[in-house]
């Protein structure tokens, strides 16, 4: 099926690593434009040659830390001033650290996941919905997560995502006279397909073991409908539909999970 995103002029947030990279790829098999925006410079400059050997119309890198002030006008901007606007962001951008909530108890940590995780979201959104009502028409995308209904060990970053539903809903409801769609996809757990799928910044650079150990996985793995994980390409094919004006036109202010029937919001 044509989605009509060939020629596509796209900003991805957090687009160098796991979910990230996996939606970029995704817009680039439609021949979109693409700027893929992250800290991680040198992981954003492979995924930018991984996306235009899959078909992408143009690719750039936006390195950027989304929580300074002004980097979201910056990204938003280097899509403008390159290709004369902005069809689809997607708010990918995000951090977390599980940790029990009666345990989670630094400041400083919980300061960084909503600068992460809401605001470099709240900034992008309003530098592109400047540019979208001239046009009168955009995608906006938020990824949020299954945490965001309430998860174990996924206290603070869960209330960073469930904030993004908010966001996105209200976004929908003042800017839909606009043409403009804002919609929620929420991944279950996405495991990086391999080392090559992540850079030094990543939150899995760690070690999967230190984010979410096989015991665990399996776990979470018996408690899905489908019994399967959620794969990367799987994020990005929501992700790419919810995008496209000709398969999606009439969906705004939606919040879809992609998680193997885990969570049915």
């Amino acid at each position: 099926m044509d989605l009509g995103l060939t020629g596509a002029r796209v900003l991805v947030t957090g687009g160098a690593s796991n979910i990230g990279r996996g939606i970029v790829h995704g817009f680039a098999a439609e021949g979109a434009r693409l700027v893929i925006c992250d800290v991680d410079g040198e992981q954003a400059a492979k995924v930018r040659a991984e996306a235009l050997e899959r078909g992408a119309a143009a690719a750039e890198v936006a390195e950027e830390d989304l929580t300074k002030e002004g980097a979201g006008a910056r990204a938003v901007g280097q899509v403008v001033d390159r290709w004369g606007g902005i069809d689809a962001l997607v708010n990918n951008a995000g951090w977390s650290a599980p940790g029990f909530i009666a345990e989670d108890t630094d400041r400083g940590r919980w300061q960084r996941t909503v600068e992460i995780n809401q605001f470099s979201a709240i900034d992008c959104t309003q530098a592109a919905i400047a540019h979208m009502r001239e046009t009168g028409t955009g995608s906006i995308v938020f990824i949020a997560s299954d945490a965001a209904f309430g998860e174990i060990r996924q206290g603070v970053y869960g209330a960073t995502k469930a904030g993004l539903i908010a966001l996105a809903r209200t976004v929908a409801k003042e800017h839909g006279r606009h043409g403009i769609r804002s919609n929620v996809i929420c991944p279950g757990l996405v495991l990086p397909e391999s080392a090559d799928a992540i850079g030094a910044t990543s939150l899995w650079s760690v070690g999967q073991d230190s984010v979410f150990n096989d015991r665990q996985i399996e776990s979470l793995r018996k408690g899905i409908p489908l019994r399967r994980l959620t794969s990367a390409e799987d994020v990005a094919n929501a992700v790419v539909w919810v995008s496209s004006e000709r398969s999606a036109r009439q969906v705004t202010g939606q919040v879809f999970s992609v998680s193997g029937g885990y969570s049915m919001p």
